[in-house]
């Protein structure tokens, strides 16, 4: 019996065997299987693959797109420029001139804007952000002249890694900026400047002190980008640059007939009160547009360019009242632009504690520029450019690298030590006085000797709208 159930059991399980060995798998099964090794199998699959594969090419990232929002804000900020040029320093300066002057100031303003705009696209934008090789440190190259090889599509790059804009919008926002430094130059030479010689100036600074410093300060190997000198918006490349280009003009062409001794007031308040409205909100788009994104560092330079010229206007109103006893409109729109002026080069740098000070400092000084400063020096600038742009700059470039310092609330810098970056300010603004200075007094030169610079006695007499315009702003 146990014989014959061992005997039962060997056939059996050879019986098995032989059908496990000779049927196919089961399909069906490998799912369920295949699903619990999975996990296993593809992790370990790349390890093999790595290092038995050849490495597949690298992918090309994409190109940066720009972002609608940041080109809106750039354009929007370009058109406020230009609200600030025309009509805003037009009309400022405007009111402040004689009436037989007034439409001859509102002609030079809006005929160096076109000038220095058609300027620009020749060769202005290719040298003050080209790259000039062996002379990048003081002026870029003729590669874009024209605006060669900038399409629609074309990128200019901004403060952050990877976001862009499109070139032309950076183009056109940087035109204005040197258009508005021109511009500003006309007043220290309103009512006695011949029309032709300040068109010829325009074209030799532009060229030789405007360009220089804008790549000096803002172009990638520019000396004082290099050196870390900190001009947001222009306190250097603009208000210094023009304002010692005007008090240079100033000196040169001499004191107006009867400088001193004929009364010469504004002969349009309002229209004064205007273009320093206009300037306020032109602006937004000069400091916040700055930043090149629609981001927090231009709402930190909005808020900035408000407080600060608040502050500005204020001191300056009130330093006027306790001096001369009575508040003046004409103090309290000064103060405005004297603070803009100063929180310029600062505006997404400090915070809005900082701009409040910055401006309250600028007010009281730029009122003893264009009264203390000026009758000592006996100068004659006629609209006060120097004692506005030029000491309101000087104000706001060095106050920047103090308040930028973190602990008084600013952004703060890479290795920043306040003492350090004050003497960066500084040289900055010691560079770009000598520069401006040495092309100014070269350049007024040279276009006396060409054309001479200044009208007759008895076209200034006569007033310069209709000595050299053959119009009248107003037929009365």
């Amino acid at each position: 019996m146990k014989r014959l159930l061992a005997s039962l059991f060997l056939v059996g399980t050879l019986g098995l065997s032989g059908v496990a060995m000779s049927e196919e798998p089961v399909p069906t099964a490998m799912p369920a299987v295949t699903t619990e090794a999975m996990p296993v199998a593809e992790a370990a699959a790349p390890a093999v693959e790595a290092v038995t594969a050849e490495p597949a090419p690298a992918e090309a990232a994409p190109a940066p797109v720009p972002d609608k929002g940041d080109t809106t804000w750039m354009m929007l900020s370009t058109l406020l420029v230009i609200l600030m040029i025309l009509p805003g320093v037009a009309l400022f300066y405007g009111g402040l001139v004689r009436a037989k002057n007034m439409l001859s100031v509102l002609t030079q303003v809006m005929a160096v804007f076109c000038l220095i705009a058609i300027l620009w696209a020749v060769y202005g934008y290719s040298l003050a952000f080209g790259d000039g090789g062996s002379l990048n440190w003081a002026i870029g190259d003729l590669s874009k002249m024209f605006l060669a090889g900038i399409t629609a599509d074309s990128t200019a790059a901004t403060f952050t890694d990877g976001v862009v804009i499109p070139e032309f919008t950076f183009v056109a926002f940087q035109l204005t900026f040197a258009a508005i430094t021109v511009a500003l130059i006309v007043g220290g030479l309103a009512e006695r400047v011949k029309f032709s010689a300040l068109l010829l100036f325009a074209v030799i600074w532009f060229t030789f002190s405007y360009l220089p410093i804008a790549h000096m300060v803002w172009a990638t190997g520019g000396y004082l980008f290099e050196a870390g000198d900190l001009d947001f918006a222009g306190g250097t490349v603009v208000h210094i640059n023009a304002g010692v280009a005007a008090l240079v003009g100033a000196i040169i062409l001499g004191k107006r007939v009867g400088f001193g001794r004929d009364a010469m007031p504004p002969h349009s308040l309002p229209m004064t009160m205007i273009g320093a409205s206009l300037l306020w909100v032109g602006w937004f788009g000069f400091n916040a547009g700055s930043n090149l994104e629609a981001t927090g560092g231009a709402a930190l330079a909005f808020i900035n360019t408000i407080l600060a010229t608040a502050a500005a206007g204020l001191s300056w109103m009130f330093a006027e009242w306790i001096l001369r006893g009575k508040p003046s409109m004409l103090g309290v729109a000064s103060g405005v632009v004297a603070g803009l002026v100063a929180i310029t080069p600062a505006a997404g740098l400090v915070g809005p504690m900082g701009g409040i000070v910055l401006g309250a400092i600028s007010g009281v000084v730029c009122l003893w520029g264009v009264t203390g400063l000026k009758k000592a020096l006996g100068y004659d600038d006629s609209l006060d450019v120097f004692g506005i742009h030029g000491i309101g700059g000087i104000i706001g470039a060095i106050g920047t690298g103090i308040f930028v310092s973190p602990a008084l609330g600013g952004v703060g810098v890479d290795d920043y030590s306040m003492g350090g970056q004050v003497m960066i300010q500084t040289t900055g603004v010691i560079i770009t006085i000598l520069w401006s200075g040495v092309v100014s007094f070269v350049a007024f030169k040279l276009v006396d000797m060409i054309i001479g610079l200044r009208v007759t006695e008895e076209q200034e007499r006569e007033g310069l709208d209709t000595a050299s315009h053959g119009e009248r702003a107003y037929n009365l």
